[in-house]
């Protein structure tokens, strides 16, 4: 039995005990009246002592049916023991920001998750102090202001500094049109982390209902629920790409395997897109998997089936749904079994390169489960599909960690895959003739994990590259990204006096966090948090 059918089976004998016990009520009751009614029934008026009596039962069953449908509710209402819930606010002007949050909050349950939605005015410092993780989604008003029934928090809540041991995550409403894009999402951000107050991930500021930037909430969702496969609000309007190379650059590495994948689309026209952007791409099942869930079903995987409109085989078409267990498909046909099914959620990536380079490049790690099944995403592109064969992919803008302008030294910050995102910065800026670049990155292995290097030293014998700090954790003299930042703390003030810009791509739990702290650490809390105002810090984690 499954936790969910345990807890119907649980909450069946509760609430017909309730019932039994209302009827028992009105049963003794019944007889206890019976002695009244000892002449004959008449219609007239009864007399004083039966209305009081009469009275005093009914007051005494709404008693009783009070107590037990408010034990019931708090019940109900309860989190799992042990188990604190994750606490969803809301701050909305014409709704959709309180539909979102529950939307949020629903996907969140279907996960496993105890969550608590509430509208912003009714959260104060105490609650927050006594919650550990939360959900802000909050939309600006006018010129910058917050929706009306929120201003209660903003001038009580936060005129306060309280402590707080919160992991957060916070969606922001905007319109860029407006001057003050997305003000008072920016503001409770700034906010809570004055507060100490961790982010879980950036923050995602949404123009105008902008289906890219909420499919990116809903991925970052599905992290904090440990989902992996939660079907999109609204999926990518994908097209085909045809991937021409892909390449493992760390044979023999104590990690998981990396590839370098080139793409150019099917048309051949390429279009543009600018450093820090990125793509959704559209994975499937591998091949085997998709054969072996029509074979347990005695279907044949070449029969044609409708998917969105296209006429395909049928395992083409499961290749690109969410494959349940095969008990719970058997007996339906083939049309009614994809009908059936949700679609794949999108998997998110860094571009590692610019449209002068002649395609588009993704730096992919192959994941695994803890079966060893590969990843949704990077079991697709680094052994699903073959070079010459097509990708779903669609193009997105990321305005949060585009370029910064080419006239002011860049220090490139990153890990791991984090890299891509900034090879296609360094990119850019040899494109533009910008000079004043500093690279710090880390990976496990020195003999391995050296992803473009070739671009590096070339970038760096040319001038390009002022700087580069390479750390990694399993070399002769293990260090990590932020040990080498630390190290160089003269140096980074130095270049951040004369007005770098810095950019930081990678990991978002290890490394991200370690290195907002010693950026803290050496240009101060108050210098760190003015350069991310002034958009002079800018993070792409995952």
């Amino acid at each position: 039995m499954s936790a969910d059918s345990g807890k119907v089976a649980r909450a069946i004998p509760r609430s017909l005990a309730g019932n039994l016990l209302v009827a028992g009520v009105l049963v003794l009751a019944a007889l206890l009246l019976l002695p009244l009614h000892g002449d004959v029934w008449w219609l007239a008026a009864p007399r004083p002592r039966r209305w009081w009596l009469a009275g005093f039962t009914l007051l005494a069953w709404l008693a009783a049916s009070a107590l037990f449908l408010r034990r019931r509710r708090v019940a109900e209402a309860a989190p799992a023991q042990g188990e604190a819930p994750l606490l969803v606010c809301w701050a909305s002007q014409t709704g959709f920001a309180r539909e979102l949050a529950e939307r949020s909050a629903s996907l969140l349950r279907e996960s496993g998750t105890a969550v608590r939605v509430v509208a912003l005015e009714a959260v104060d410092a105490d609650l927050l102090a006594g919650t550990r993780r939360a959900l802000f989604v909050a939309s600006t008003t006018g010129e910058g202001d917050p929706p009306d029934h929120a201003l209660a928090f903003l001038r009580g809540t936060m005129a306060q500094h309280p402590t707080l041991d919160l992991e957060y995550a916070l969606l922001a409403l905007g319109d860029r049109s407006y001057n003050d894009f997305c003000a008072f999402g920016r503001q409770l951000d700034e906010w809570l982390r004055a507060c100490g107050a961790r982010p879980l991930y950036d923050r995602v500021e949404v123009d105008n209902a902008d289906e890219a930037a909420l499919r990116h909430w809903q991925y970052e969702l599905g992290r904090i629920g440990g989902v992996d496969e939660l079907p999109d609000w609204a999926p990518p309007a994908y097209e085909p790409w045809i991937l021409r190379e892909r390449r493992c650059l760390n044979p023999g590495s104590p990690g998981a395997p990396v590839f370098d994948l080139a793409l150019q689309p099917a048309d051949g026209r390429l279009p543009e897109w600018q450093a820090g952007d990125v793509v959704e791409v559209g994975p499937r099942h591998l091949p085997a998997q998709v054969q072996a869930l029509v074979d347990r079903l005695g279907l044949d995987g070449t029969q044609p089936v409708e998917r969105a409109g296209v006429r395909e085989p049928l395992a083409q078409a499961l290749s690109c749904l969410q494959l349940p267990a095969a008990e719970s498909l058997a007996g339906l046909a083939p049309q009614a079994l994809v009908d059936a099914l949700a679609p794949l959620p999108h998997r998110e990536y860094s571009i590692a390169s610019i449209p002068g380079e002649g395609s588009l490049r993704l730096l992919v790690r192959r994941m695994a489960h803890t079966d060893d099944r590969p990843g949704l995403g990077s079991g697709w592109l680094c052994e699903g599909i073959a070079p010459g064969h097509t990708v779903d992919l669609r193009l997105r803008a990321n305005p949060g960690f585009q370029p910064p302008p080419f006239d002011r030294p860049l220090i490139l910050v990153g890990n791991g895959t984090g890299i891509a995102g900034l090879r296609a910065h360094l990119q850019a800026r040899v494109a533009a003739g910008a000079r004043g670049n500093w690279l710090l990155f880390g990976e496990r292995s020195p003999e391995h994990d050296r992803y473009y290097d070739a671009d590096l030293q070339q970038w760096q014998a040319q001038g390009w590259l002022d700087r580069v700090d390479l750390a990694f954790s399993r070399g002769p003299e293990p260090a990590y990204v932020q040990h080498r930042l630390r190290t160089a703390a003269d140096l980074l003030r130095d270049w951040v006096d004369r007005g770098a810009t810095i950019l930081v791509c990678g990991n978002a739990t290890g490394m991200a966090p370690a290195v907002d702290a010693v950026l803290a650490e050496v240009l101060g809390g108050e210098r760190r948090d003015a350069l991310r105002a002034e958009g002079r810090y800018r993070r792409d984690v995952y």
